[in-house]
């Protein structure tokens, strides 16, 4: 339908409303149908048509404008507003341009204060930036001038209704059966996994599907700066989210803040959502001092850059030697895993690590999965898959203590000092 159509029925309605009152959803939808239904005869509309263009007004009030459609629309991974005329959306990895502006930047502020109150987060000039998020779970990030020149930009990272499981990440080439298999045994016993990937690489996805081995008994706190994590399968489970300093510049709650009440909380295990800055010292400690199976992500390009950037993250939030910090990560970590976005646009599992320890002064990372690449296809998807390097996993102690044993085709030994 035309644009500026819709943008004619739309200031129909809004004269018809009574602004001194409050209009239901109900009345709303007969105004928009009555204004609708009339025009329908001068131009000829189906019944199709009509209905699609009541739900798109009816959103146009009440829900994401013309975002909505992108909203509900499964297929649809990322929605990108860069001003309210350029619009841009992710579909099976590729981005495309969306043909729809917004009607006015009045409207897009509009909606990005409608977003934000929701979760009782404040964006403005003096708060120009804020992580918040959709009643459904999507993640939205907000940037206003001055600190965005290009005007008010929107981006939703969505999340499927259903989490994906590991059992679809196999399905979908993302981890071998094989790789899972031992990953399920280490969740099970309590290791501390570390997930490193860059942006839309699918950590969070991952983390989720880790999560679901957890066993149901535990008790789990996730701390998460905009609350994204979808663990459905642990009863004893609480949620701590972060909250933004409010204008006069009080009541700031931080990852650190959050990771130090945890510990008073009883957990077996903390879920760090992801670590950026200083919070990395506090997870650390934390894993530590007993609270084994506890899981986080950050950004990197690969495992060994992952180990420089917790450096790094560390430093930030305390002067200690590095010495002294690597020593903490090696004793924290036991295993890595890296997911990566390949050129295809698929998501990836390219590396798995165990964290043996420091040598000569550096953490030792040592092999169990890598991506083998062996090509391309006609229509240029990679040919490769995650296969298992024959190393040995050194660290058993924590298997044994939990009961349980690593498939037979996996090659293992017990090393003394672990034992005791």
């Amino acid at each position: 339908m035309n644009h500026d159509l819709f943008l004619i029925l739309k200031q129909q309605i809004k004269e018809r409303i009574d602004l001194s009152s409050t209009v239901s959803d109900v009345k709303l939808i007969e105004l928009i149908e009555e204004s609708v239904f009339s025009a329908a005869g001068e131009y000829g509309w189906t019944s199709t048509e009509m209905q699609a263009l009541v739900k798109r007004i009816f959103d146009s009030f009440r829900g994401l404008d013309i975002l909505q459609p992108l909203i509900d629309d499964p297929s649809v991974t990322e929605i990108m507003v860069n001003g309210h005329e350029c619009i841009f959306f992710e579909r099976k990895g590729a981005v495309e341009r969306y043909p729809y502006p917004l009607e006015s930047a009045e409207k897009l502020e509009d909606l990005i204060q409608m977003i934000v109150s929701k979760v009782n987060r404040i964006v403005n000039q003096a708060t120009p930036i804020v992580d918040a998020r959709l009643p459904d779970g999507s993640r939205v990030n907000i940037v206003l001038p001055p600190a965005s020149l290009s005007g008010p930009t929107l981006t939703i990272r969505k999340f499927p209704e259903k989490p994906l499981q590991m059992v679809d990440l196999i399905g979908m080439g993302s981890i071998s059966e094989e790789a899972a298999e031992i990953l399920q045994v280490m969740v099970e016993s309590g290791f501390n996994v570390f997930i490193g990937g860059g942006t839309g690489s699918g950590k969070t996805t991952f983390l989720n599907a880790l999560s679901a081995w957890i066993p149901p008994h535990e008790r789990v706190i996730t701390i998460e700066d905009s609350a994204e994590l979808q663990i459905q399968t642990v009863p004893n489970l609480v949620r701590m989210e972060t909250r933004n300093a409010n204008t006069e510049g009080k009541g700031e709650i931080t990852i650190r803040d959050l990771i130090r009440s945890s510990l008073r909380m009883r957990p077996n295990r903390i879920i760090v959502g992801e670590v950026r800055g200083a919070e990395a010292l506090d997870m650390l400690s934390a894993m530590n001092t007993g609270h084994d199976g506890s899981l986080s992500t950050g950004h990197a390009n690969t495992s060994v850059d992952m180990l420089s950037r917790l450096e790094t993250m560390v430093l930030s939030g305390a002067p200690l030697p590095v010495d002294v910090i690597r020593k903490q990560i090696a004793s924290a970590l036991d295993v890595m895993v890296h997911v990566s976005r390949i050129r295809d646009r698929t998501r990836r599992v390219t590396e798995i690590h165990e964290v043996l320890g420091v040598k000569d002064g550096e953490v030792q990372l040592h092999p169990l999965f890598l991506f083998d690449e062996k090509g391309e296809t006609m229509d240029r998807k990679v040919i490769g898959e995650l296969v298992y390097t024959g190393n040995r996993l050194h660290n058993i102690h924590k298997i044994r203590m939990a009961g349980k044993k690593l498939p037979a085709w996996f090659a293992h030994f017990e090393v003394e000092s672990d034992a005791g």
